[in-house]
């Protein structure tokens, strides 16, 4: 029970990290719009991007390696 409950935390936080980092992605689209590329705030929002995709890149090879996460098989 605790390996399926820890899968499923772990699903969890990597939409959420999704969902961050598809925010900071708009965010950076609409500053480049809006300031007409212009501002530092488009290197801010995709300095996080890269920030955040870095941490869960770590967070799902820590995850594989802990074996809380399993790839599917092909058949």
């Amino acid at each position: 029970l605790l390996e399926v409950s820890m899968t499923f935390i772990v699903k969890v936080i990597i939409l959420i990290f999704f969902f961050f980092i598809f925010f900071s992605l708009g965010s950076a689209l609409y500053f480049l719009v809006k300031d007409r590329g212009s501002s530092v705030r488009i290197v801010k929002a995709l300095t996080w991007r890269i920030v955040l995709s870095l941490i869960l890149f770590m967070l799902l090879f820590v995850a594989f390696a802990i074996g809380w996460i399993t790839p599917h098989s092909i058949t």
